[in-house]
């Protein structure tokens, strides 16, 4: 402090000697002195002494030159919310740590705001006010708070539950005849759900009926043996004019048809009547055998090489490996789940292997000689499609609701290519070019796209067959034998054919009156083609 008084002091010496003397030198210097907007400071401290009369109102706005604190700081006045501590009134709504406090039942209660929620005011009925109680003040009933709060923390604790969750019971009553029709039959079916959920499925009698004259014929040979005179007519195939034949034995749609392997002599259909049918293509033209034994409509089949046995897929969850010639079901596979496409390994030493496209998309493989299931591919992000074998039958392509093609290395479960492109649709269906070297795509956006087998896959922008209308349905695609022409159904009932080259229109027949969803051009004669329908009709052109 005394280094301070003689600062200040020499201070003040050297400032009456510049205002006696004014130097000659800093004359214009004195003339425009520079004055500061703060206010000199005589003393470097403030004294901050309490005010002599608290009570007292300010007369005016506070002198800034005045150095000494404020005649009165407002703390608390009837009316008025707390002040703080020190300084200016800060704002009222302005939350603060200090006015919150924290109770038995670990609620935080804000002393600022005039708004008390329900629960302040149940555990403290004592302090509830409009307006906030004066800080100082002490309560006088502080022990009757207290009672009241442990017993309002005691019923909040026995009444969690809220008085509105309960269900209210009301008087049910009797049931008309509809109704009660109507909750049998959602009881039947949440029990039939229920069973299949733990693998109790309705048992579905297995049953096959031959309707041809006889199985055996006099020299002994089986009715599905191929006529030995039967071979190509010639190397190119031609666009059919006229309908030669019709089929009409399934009493609803038709999913699928395949002809037999090589030979065609036999025709196998799928139907939405939850039958499989085979029909004589080249004698009586007759229904040869019918095949029942799944419970819901048939989805996907699949001719083994030689023809003897035959896959089929249905929505009951069941695949069934049957004996063309004998009827009987030789094995059943099924993982719960809907298979929607089922294929054999095409090679002769693999034809033991089962590969199916699930709803849950997965691909399964199963060893049918053993009925377990020895490999699951699963990268697909929706239902599996389809599935095709390329390279030698090394690899296989599949495609999927999720827009995608995926190439699998056969037997090794990882993604070797992937396609996906923004622009890319869902493909309900694939056919390989007999060259093996492209495959078509049914795309759902009206178009078919080619592929290439080679290693990239690479999409042949320059050919694209486009023109019939298969938005919303799996209509599948097929070449002819000599590869010169690409068909497929559509929406409208008809069946359209393109050049493989020119890419062009060639014709169109209007096959059905419904959706054309499948097209087979037959094996040995090269202008002969079956197609089927949602109208239940197979046609033979």
């Amino acid at each position: 402090m005394d280094l301070l008084r003689s600062y200040s002091h020499l201070s003040d010496d050297d400032e009456e000697e510049d205002e006696a003397e004014p130097h000659p030198d800093k004359a214009h210097h004195n003339l425009l002195r520079a004055k500061s907007a703060a206010p000199r400071v005589l003393r470097p401290t403030l004294t901050l002494a309490p005010p002599s009369n608290p009570t007292a109102r300010l007369a005016g706005p506070i002198d800034p030159s005045q150095h000494s604190s404020p005649a009165f700081n407002p703390t608390y006045a009837p009316g008025l919310r707390p002040a703080p501590a020190a300084g200016p009134c800060l704002s009222p709504y302005r939350r603060r740590p200090q006015d919150a406090s924290v109770n038995k039942a670990r609620f935080v209660e804000d002393g600022l705001h005039p708004n008390l929620s329900l629960r302040r005011a149940v555990q403290k009925p004592c302090q509830m006010s409009v307006m906030p109680a004066d800080p100082s003040a002490s309560y006088a009933a502080e022990s009757d708070c207290s009672a009241v709060r442990e017993s309002a923390c005691e019923w909040v604790l026995k009444n969690k539950k809220s008085p509105w969750s309960g269900k209210k019971e009301v008087a049910q009553g009797e049931l008309t005849e509809e109704q009660k029709k109507y909750a049998e039959e959602y009881a039947q079916k949440k029990a039939d759900k229920e069973k299949d959920g733990k693998g109790e499925r309705p048992e579905h009698n297995d049953k096959s009926t031959f309707h041809g004259k006889e199985q055996v014929d006099y020299q002994g040979r089986s009715w599905i043996q191929p006529p030995k005179d039967a071979k190509p007519a010639n190397d190119h195939c031609y666009i059919p004019k006229r309908k030669i034949h019709t089929w009409s034995g399934h009493e609803k749609a038709v999913s699928a048809i395949r002809f037999f392997p090589r030979h065609g002599h036999l025709l196998l259909s799928a139907g939405m009547d939850n039958k499989v049918k085979i029909w004589d293509v080249f004698n009586s033209g007759k229904c040869m055998r019918t095949y029942m034994g799944h419970s819901k409509a048939v989805r996907d089949i699949s001719f083994s090489n030689d023809g003897s046995r035959f896959l089929s897929a249905g929505y009951d969850k069941n695949i069934k490996l049957w004996d063309t010639e004998t009827g009987k079901v030789l094995s059943t596979f099924s993982t719960g789940k809907i298979p929607y496409v089922v294929k054999l390994n095409p090679d002769e030493d693999k034809q033991h292997i089962l590969l199916a496209g699930m709803s849950d998309k997965k691909i399964v493989q199963w060893d049918m000689n053993s009925g377990e299931i020895t490999q699951e591919y699963d990268q697909h992000l929706g239902a599996v499609n389809t599935i095709t074998f390329v390279d030698n039958n090394r690899r296989f392509v599949t495609s999927s609701d999720d827009k995608s093609l995926r190439v699998w290395e056969f037997g090794i479960p990882v993604v070797i290519k992937y396609i996906s492109e923004p622009h890319m649709h869902s493909m309900p269906s694939i056919s390989l070019h007999p060259n093996s070297n492209w495959l078509a795509a049914q795309s759902l956006d009206n178009q078919i796209l080619i592929y290439s087998t080679k290693e990239r896959f690479q999409l042949n922008k320059k050919k694209r067959f486009a023109g019939h209308i298969v938005a919303g349905y799996a209509c599948q695609v097929n070449f002819s034998p000599d590869g010169r022409f690409v068909m497929s159904g559509d929406g409208e009932g008809k069946c359209w054919f393109w050049d493989w080259k020119s890419c062009k229109v060639f014709k169109t027949l209007k096959c059905h009156n419904g959706v054309c969803i499948g097209c087979e051009w037959h094996p040995l004669e090269q202008s002969k083609v079956a197609t089927c329908g949602w109208d239940g009709m197979i046609h033979y052109w």
